[in-house]
């Protein structure tokens, strides 16, 4: 065999070698030393600055004044991007943004690759997965071990989305983009948001079975948490669009809040925390050999300026995000910042401007009984952080950013219980 074609088919196989080792995270595990916690619930909120949240309590009393002294405390937690989307796909799979999940994916388009980096990123736009990247929940899949998503309001209206993986028609826009308002034939109104459930965006799991018996709405939550045996090993708790704190202000004036007339903001977040904190502390399963983690998916605008545009006449709105970002956060092979993204209709001009690659400050809370009450931790940790920790909880290889060379899981420091 001729020397260049020896060179480029080892070289081949050196790829393939990187991208089945990227795909099943079948990469080097950590030796760090995690407490022995079998069953992890994850709750993730929204949109909201580390100085709202934590910053006096005035409108997040339960979690600021209740939760945190009874756990860790991360002050320093940051978002991996902004908008929502792709910090949900950096929670469970390590993938860095796409120009379309920076977007939030209006369109529920395939991801179209064109090739794998050495780290197992995937090359390319889009915003649903190939198979071949995989997904935390694969990884407890492959491990023998069980996870579930709790999609609060996923199937309120089934003409919208099915009750069980719901997600929109491949390749057609996002219904669950916008929240629904009570009806008469939707009385509770349908608040899910699609790019707020990470699961349905991998081929690897919507293209099997286990998608309508694993991804349900948050009502199954109860009953799963009645035993040990029930309660997955993973569980991944995602409140609707007005109970995350991303729609309305909290305030409950007039237009200011959620379709359903609720005030939303960080009052109903509190409200949802004080709903299902309780259960999930007094599960079995939390009790045995728990952790329970409150974070948001990304920090709050930085400024927001309202002008007319001289080229259309439309008006303009300008929104801002700082971007901030700790851990070495790297933008990935498919995004540049800083960027700018404009959503555009017959009336107005959206403008986001992303001034950096992170998603800001958000802090983050731990609760657990390995977990020593009132720890303040201020290392640095984000998204692909969490992932890491969560797979050396579980015993699991390394995907995409969270084998990030220097990247610090949960720190020994937290688990002083241990």
């Amino acid at each position: 065999m001729p020397r260049a074609r020896r060179a480029a088919v080892t070289g081949l196989l050196s790829a393939a070698i990187l991208l089945l080792a990227a795909c099943t995270g079948t990469g080097p595990k950590s030796a760090h030393n995690m407490p022995p916690v079998r069953h992890v619930f994850l709750i993730v909120l929204e949109n909201q600055d580390y100085q709202d949240t934590f910053g006096n309590g005035a409108l997040d009393p339960y979690l600021v004044n209740t939760l945190r002294p009874m756990g860790a405390h991360l002050t320093q937690y940051y978002a991996t991007g902004h908008q929502s989307l792709d910090n949900y796909i950096a929670m469970i799979s390590g993938q860095p943004s796409s120009k379309q999940t920076q977007a939030d994916c209006e369109r529920f388009n395939d991801f179209k690759s064109t090739g794998v980096t050495d780290d197992g990123l995937a090359i390319g736009d889009g915003c649903v997965y190939p198979a071949s990247v995989k997904t935390l929940a694969d990884q407890l899949d492959a491990a023998g071990l069980s996870w579930k998503g709790y999609m609060e309001d996923m199937g309120n209206n089934p003409a919208r989305e099915q009750a069980t993986c719901g997600h929109p028609a491949l390749n057609e826009l996002d219904r669950t983009q916008n929240p629904q308002p009570p009806s008469a034939a939707v009385p509770t109104g349908d608040q899910y948001a699609a790019r707020h459930d990470p699961f349905v965006y991998f081929h690897s799991i919507i293209d099997t079975p286990r998608c309508a018996q694993l991804v349900v709405n948050l009502d199954k939550l109860p009953a799963d948490l009645k035993q040990v045996a029930s309660t997955p090993n993973l569980s991944f708790i995602t409140p609707n669009l007005c109970r995350d704190g991303h729609d309305g202000d909290g305030s409950g004036l007039p237009g200011r809040g959620c379709v359903n007339g609720e005030p939303g903001g960080l009052r109903l977040a509190d409200e949802f925390l004080r709903t299902w904190v309780a259960q999930i502390l007094n599960s079995p399963a939390y009790q045995q050999d728990g952790l329970l983690i409150i974070t948001f998916d990304e920090s709050n605008v930085a400024s927001i300026e309202s002008s007319r545009d001289p080229a259309t006449g439309k008006n303009m709105t300008l929104a801002t995000y700082a971007g901030a970002s700790c851990c070495n956060q790297q933008p990935g092979p498919n995004v540049s910042v800083p960027a700018s993204l404009d959503y555009v209709d017959e009336h107005e001009i959206y403008r986001v401007v992303l001034a950096g690659v992170g998603g800001d400050r958000i802090g983050a809370v731990l609760l657990s009984p390995y977990i020593q009450p009132g720890t303040i931790s201020e290392v640095p940790y984000n998204h692909y952080a969490l992932l890491r920790s969560l797979e050396d909880i579980f015993k699991l290889g390394h995907l995409g950013y969270a084998a990030q060379s220097g990247l610090a899981p949960f720190a020994p420091e937290i688990f002083k219980r241990h």
